[in-house]
């Protein structure tokens, strides 16, 4: 008997079957093995990842840099395709602890009658609950489960080395691989499916039974356990992350409990040379940007108009919680149109301007910000929350559209 944990057809060029795509049909439908074993091939040959699998420098410059290389049919996953490769890749570069300095506050900015005005329609904190059918959070994952890829069936194969014991140590001969062996059902040791699910997904043992009857795929179960385990993981998941946002509402808790703004002086801001901005118009006086895309190019259009007042880079404590952890806005920008009216703004930056492009949980914390700041919006003139902006112009058009 074989445990399916060994099988290699888990291995590690299935890391993208879950990405979601679009067929010729336009239906969403996901990469699958086939396209999974492809893509990982490709970034083989371009050198990103060793013939072992291994994560190589040049995938971590092209992920810092933004230069990641992909073939034309992969490329409206691109995003998707980064992200994963980001988990496997760990920390995208070693930081220079010399280049490390402490960036200050501008005071002028800060004490400003512009930036508190700013500041007190995005300060306070708010609570939420979650309101959701079950039934059907149990009819969608049995739905998404159905049109998962199709599971093959389990293969191993056998590696043998040579190994001799000399007055050197232990020296191996030329490993030698046996063409990969298919498994029947009955050569598997089925592992406990509903345990599994239920520690990774959270989800009751009723419901899950449901949701495997409903999917009418346990067939695949047995043909390859883990592959099946983990597909149903990554699909109940996600759609309970859909599921969670579609019902959520927020509150806001009592005007004492807010984010003050002395915050801005009593944490530390850390950044290193090559990835901070010196700039005049911010509560601080250098930008940190994770890379030299959109957040650096955004600053510097903020700098350059001068219908933009202030804007602060929103710190890693400024959190929005939501079901999936907490959530960091990008920006606060108050924008003066001729002298006459105020626009207040959270600004979420992002590369594309598509939100299929963007993951599912990053999607889904961005519409919890949304709601945030909507149930901040109990004053005159609130901050408007606005998502998905590549450049200034986008912010610029949208208070366009308010003003008319």
């Amino acid at each position: 008997m074989f445990r399916p944990e060994s099988l290699e057809n888990v291995g590690q060029w299935a890391q993208f079957a879950l990405i979601p795509m679009h067929d010729a049909d336009g239906k969403i439908v996901q990469m699958g093995l086939d396209r999974s074993k492809l893509l990982w091939l490709h970034l083989k040959d371009l050198g990103y990842i060793n013939a072992q699998g291994k994560v190589q420098d040049h995938l971590r410059t092209a992920l810092k840099d933004d230069t990641l290389e992909v073939p034309e049919a992969f490329k409206p996953q691109k995003m998707e395709i980064a992200e994963t490769l980001r988990k496997l890749a760990g920390r995208l570069e070693i930081k220079n602890a010399d280049e490390r300095f402490q960036i200050k506050t501008r005071q002028a900015i800060l004490d400003s009658e512009e930036f508190k005005a700013l500041w007190d329609r995005i300060k306070h904190k708010t609570t939420y609950r979650v309101h959701f059918d079950n039934e059907k959070l149990i009819v969608d994952c049995a739905s998404a489960l159905k049109d998962c890829p199709p599971v093959t069936k389990t293969r191993l194969r056998f590696r043998t080395v040579d190994l001799a014991i000399g007055r050197g140590g232990v020296i191996t001969g030329q490993e030698r691989a046996t063409s990969p062996v298919t498994l029947e059902e009955k050569d598997l040791e089925l592992p406990d499916i509903l345990t599994e699910l239920q520690d990774k997904t959270h989800l009751t043992r009723r419901s899950l039974l449901r949701i495997l009857k409903e999917s009418h795929r346990l067939p695949d179960f047995l043909r390859n356990p883990q592959q099946f385990i983990e597909y149903a993981i990554e699909v109940i998941n996600r759609t309970k992350r859909l599921a969670l946002v579609d019902g959520i509402r927020y509150q806001r808790l009592g005007d004492a409990v807010y984010y003050a703004q002395e915050l801005f002086q009593q944490e530390e801001l850390t950044g290193y040379l090559k990835n901070t901005l010196g700039v005049t118009k911010s509560v601080y006086e250098q930008v940190v940007y994770d890379s030299a895309g959109v957040e650096k190019s955004f600053a510097e259009e903020l700098e350059g108009n001068a219908a933009v007042k202030v804007y602060a880079k929103l710190p890693g404590w400024f959190k929005v919680p939501t079901p999936l952890g907490t959530y960091n806005p990008d920006w606060a920008v108050l924008i003066d149109r001729d002298g006459v009216e105020r626009l207040y703004f959270v600004v979420e930056t992002k590369g594309s301007l598509f939100a299929d492009d963007l993951r599912d949980k990053e999607k889904a914390q961005i519409l919890c910000g949304k709601a945030h700041f909507r149930a901040l919006a109990d004053q005159e003139n609130p901050a408007q929350f606005v998502a998905r902006v590549k450049e200034l112009d986008d912010l610029l058009k949208y208070c366009e559209e308010i003003l008319l």
